[in-house]
């Protein structure tokens, strides 16, 4: 009975002072500068990118493995392959968070984002789901979608719930299919590139492949549609491999001294690294460790002839999937094979990773630990 009275008595200015709160929250966001609102956009990709892909780099390989065992492995397997094709819509419902949106349109940018990311393609009357999607297109649909939310709030009054989705999930992501072809041309036109490295003198070929798949894992751009498109096999595949690994390490190193939370650690060191894309794209110099170490991996790979194929490349020692993948091919005893994958893929990129921190940050000052800080925020 007290509780229903103070109710009754302060209903009306706890209204107008909720009101007050979401008024004074859409104003702030109305004056987000660029770099704030991409910052946004790029924390709530970074996380849905993770949500959505680490069940399959965690017991994918694992799961698979066991299929054999009992059928139930298999359908596990399944689920958790499953979960990676949400990837966009999960990218769509996170950035919406980070707005501060309400459910529906966190439910709107969520469908939007899935329509235009490039994961759903219709062709012989029916749709096909792969992979997940092309993740430049998922951030430019997300970007426009948050865009056309916010400048839709509040307009559309009691029809809200049935133009809303009409308007932006039809515009929005129509625009996406517009921009997807040009968006899959970066991609190709770096596995040209990529291409190209493959027809090198073996040594500068491991460098540059490690390098360039260091990189890649990071950036918004797919290692494993690179891998798959050029076709990458051999010494090819295991210097991809380990470039992925070195930047692994890198990123986990930095983290550590950063002092991040343990779980944004131990999420990269599973296969997370594009948690760290929106400080890949706004702190540059983060190429600088990422390149020295991957250099020094290619190095590797190279002295150890470590190899793969198109399907393992691009994975790295997530889900173990590029340690796997070279055993296959080295001759050697066992545990002797064991060895020198830990060696290569756990050791050596880790006490790279180790040195080129001290170097740049204690030695040189090129730069801090700040640059690895999670989640970055641009105000």
């Amino acid at each position: 009975m007290p509780e229903n009275s103070v109710s009754t008595q302060t209903g009306g200015a706890s209204e107008k002072g909720a009101t007050a709160t979401k008024s004074a929250g859409i104003e702030t966001a109305s004056r987000l500068g660029f770099k704030a609102f991409m910052m946004k956009v790029l924390n709530g990709t970074a996380i849905g990118i993770v949500v959505g892909l680490i069940p399959n780099a965690i017991f994918g390989e694992l799961f698979r493995a066991l299929a054999s065992v009992s059928p139930v492995f298999g359908q596990l397997a399944a689920i958790v392959s499953g979960a990676q094709f949400v990837v966009p819509a999960l990218v769509g419902a996170l950035v919406g968070v980070q707005f501060a949106m309400n459910g529906m349109e966190i439910a709107v940018l969520a469908a939007t984002t899935f329509i235009g990311s490039g994961v759903l393609t219709f062709s012989d009357e029916a749709w096909t789901i792969a992979g997940i999607g092309d993740l430049i297109n998922t951030i430019i649909v997300a970007s426009l979608g948050t865009l056309a939310l916010r400048w839709l709030h509040g307009k559309l009054g009691s029809v809200t719930i049935i133009v809303l989705p009409l308007i932006v999930v039809t515009a929005v992501g129509g625009i996406g299919w517009v921009t997807l072809p040009y968006s899959r041309a970066i991609t190709g036109g770096i596995g040209r590139l990529i291409a190209h490295f493959t027809e090198l003198q073996p040594l500068l070929m491991c460098i540059l492949l490690a390098i360039a798949f260091a990189i890649i894992i990071v950036s918004p751009i797919s290692t494993v549609a690179v891998a798959l498109a050029v076709g990458i096999d051999g010494l090819a595949s295991g210097a991809a491999n380990i470039g992925i690994a070195a930047a692994t390490m890198t990123l986990c190193v930095g983290s550590i001294r950063q002092h991040n939370k343990s779980g944004v650690t131990l999420a990269v060191f599973l296969g997370s690294m594009k948690m760290f894309m929106p400080n890949w794209i706004t702190k540059p110099v983060m190429n600088i460790p990422l390149i020295l170490n991957a250099a020094i991996a290619g190095v590797t790979a190279w002295a150890f002839h470590l190899q793969g194929t198109a399907q393992s490349a691009g994975f790295g020692f997530s889900g173990l999937v590029g340690p796997i993948a070279a055993y296959k091919f080295l001759d050697q005893a066992p545990l002797v094979r064991l060895g020198i994958l830990f060696l290569a893929f756990f050791v050596i990129t880790a006490a790279g990773a180790l040195l080129i921190d001290f170097l740049f940050t204690r030695v040189l000052k090129l730069y801090t630990n700040e640059v690895f800080k999670f989640p970055i925020v641009e105000e």
